[in-house]
């Protein structure tokens, strides 16, 4: 009987074999700019799991809606054709009001309440997403929305017919009503829907605005703190699950940095976005007396709606929020 020796060029060529093998290369989609915030945290976080990982899993960020469209993202994820994609969570608002807790107005009013909120209705969105064959990694938020209007809102009654962008459906409910009527129009689409007509005013953010340079088409931006909307990143659970231990722990751990550094990224964005529309001749105010109640009044309509529509966890979840902010 013949024994076969390795010889040492056997066994490198081997070992090169083993670790390509545990090489996996991801593909993560997001529908927002190079210039937003979200997308710079996401691909920090991209190189932050290189690096801990050694390149055992890289993720290649596809950014603008590129690969593929926001509406498609989760399913595409779910699916596997993708391993990972990033969202704007009130999108999936049909599916479970849960999803659109965090664009009903007065319920977060800030960053401290809005991570508040966070921590109370992950839970029930963790296992919606994990009934699907997901996992959610982290959730960053957009500074609180505004409104963009080509003229000062110093009238309710200037909301009457008004075309309004609106990125999700409880945007939309809001609009109409204040007695708009909502548009729904991707970030990137923006300046094409002002230039052509299609929209007369946005409800977003400072950050939006003055990525999407919203001084070329408005004038006035009323800072009303409508809300704190926030965007979750997510993976498919099968990809996680072909990770070795050591690659999912720091995976995980870059997830949890991307999420701190994206909260404070955030805060700053907003503060800087606000100069910005101010030093490009956008001015800026809060809401007057008849505007403000118009606001109150709808908010409070959107806010009966969803309690129509929640279930009991849902609204527990809720009331957990508001007790912890009472203590």
């Amino acid at each position: 009987m013949r024994t076969r020796i390795a010889t040492p060029l056997l066994l490198v060529t081997a070992c090169s074999i083993a670790a390509t093998a545990q090489a996996a290369e991801w593909t993560m989609a997001t529908p927002y700019g190079d210039a937003s915030f979200h997308t710079q945290n996401t691909k920090q976080f991209a190189e932050d799991v290189a690096e801990a990982t050694d390149g055992d899993l890289t993720i290649n960020v596809q950014s603008g809606g590129a690969l593929v469209s926001h509406g498609e993202i989760k399913p595409s994820v779910r699916r596997g054709t993708i391993a990972a994609g990033e969202i704007f969570l009130s999108v999936l608002s049909n599916e479970n009001p849960i999803f659109e807790v965090d664009t009903l107005p007065g319920v977060a009013g800030g960053y401290e309440e809005a991570y508040a909120l966070w921590e109370a209705t992950k839970p029930i969105i963790s296992d919606l997403f994990e009934e699907e064959g997901l996992i959610p990694l982290y959730a960053v938020p957009w500074p609180a929305q505004g409104i963009y209007t080509a003229e000062e809102l110093t009238d309710p009654d200037q909301f009457d017919g008004l075309r309004v962008r609106a990125p999700n459906i409880n945007t939309q409910r809001f609009i109409e009503n204040l007695g708009g009527s909502p548009t729904e129009t991707e970030e990137s689409d923006i300046p094409t829907a002002f230039s052509t007509g299609r929209v007369d005013a946005m409800i977003t953010s400072s950050s939006t605005g003055n990525s999407m340079a919203a001084w070329d088409y408005v004038s006035h931006y009323t800072d009303a703190n409508l809300w704190l909307p926030k965007n979750i990143v997510f993976i498919n659970q099968r990809s996680f699950d072909q990770l070795d231990a050591d690659t999912q722990d720091a995976l995980m751990e870059a997830a949890a940095e991307a999420e701190e550094r994206g909260w404070e990224m955030s805060r700053e964005d907003n503060q800087e976005s606000l100069a910005i529309l101010k030093e490009n001749g956008i001015t800026v105010s809060e809401p007057n007396e008849e505007v403000g109640e118009a606001l109150q009044q709808a908010g409070d309509e959107l806010f009966a709606d969803w309690e129509s529509r929640a279930d009991d966890q849902a609204k527990e979840a809720l009331q957990a929020y508001r007790d912890q902010l009472e203590d």
